[in-house]
């Protein structure tokens, strides 16, 4: 090897080595809590980000009322996905989120989920004879779909005959798998859950019984300088996530 060869070979080694370094700088992993209803979509759309950009999306599951008290209480998550779009402003008010970046990223449909009878064709009807031993629901004071499924009994007129059969899941995921077991033999989930399960049968809630469930994204304190944060919500917002969102069974409001 000529000394000019040596020379080029090591020009073109310096030369990388600072482009080497960015792309490591960037690989950071972003840690995001979602709403347990968004489990699959968000797992899609986090492998469709990392294939596109390089970062990798680290994701908790679980109820948006327990991930807003782990967050109070200093939990280092970069982005929460609620499933609800108060506990984001919230968090920004008392000064553990950035208020600027809130946005409604989907809305969300309750339906009653069943592997065993016959909810799509006669869901309401199977409420009111209620010949089934359990009932499923998210916990309502910390899930939003819980709540919708209570305010929704309520609006029907069965919640009283109804209370004796319910079992509490801790987040709208357990809730599901209480149903997928035969532990409960019908609950009230979220349509992608059905959706994803490629398995059993449901009935759409009317939308007049329960409030929107609108579910907003927000930076968190750890998160607020990471420039792949915005990445990562940018793309969220993009047609290739809204895809997604939408085969899931959400919609977007405008």
């Amino acid at each position: 090897m000529t000394r000019l060869t040596r020379f080029l070979r090591g020009a073109a080694l310096m030369l990388a080595l600072p482009l080497t370094l960015a792309v490591q700088a960037r690989a950071e992993t972003l840690t995001v809590a979602v709403a347990a209803n968004f489990k699959k979509p968000a797992e899609e759309i986090g492998a469709a980000f990392k294939a596109k950009t390089g970062i990798e999306v680290k994701y908790a599951f679980g109820a948006t009322g327990q991930f807003a008290a782990q967050i109070r209480n200093g939990a280092p998550f970069d982005v929460l996905l609620a499933a609800d779009d108060t506990t984001a402003p919230s968090l920004a008010k008392d000064g553990f989120a950035v208020a600027s970046s809130n946005f409604v990223y989907a809305r969300g449909t309750l339906v009653l989920y069943s592997t065993t009878l016959p909810v799509k064709e006669q869901g309401e009807q199977i409420l009111k004879k209620g010949d089934f031993a359990h009932l499923s629901i998210a916990n309502p004071k910390t899930a939003p779909y819980g709540a919708a499924a209570i305010e929704a009994m309520k609006k029907m007129g069965l919640y009283d005959a109804l209370k004796p059969k319910i079992v509490e899941g801790a987040n709208i995921g357990q809730t599901f798998d209480f149903v997928a077991t035969g532990n409960a033999q019908v609950g009230f989930v979220a349509l992608s859950q059905g959706i994803g399960a490629g398995k059993g049968q449901w009935w759409i809630v009317p939308q007049a019984d329960y409030a929107p469930i609108d579910q907003s994204a927000i930076v968190l304190k750890p998160g607020k300088d990471k420039a792949d944060v915005k990445s990562y919500l940018d793309f969220l917002r993009g047609p290739e996530a809204r895809k997604v969102i939408e085969k899931y069974g959400y919609t977007i409001p405008q």
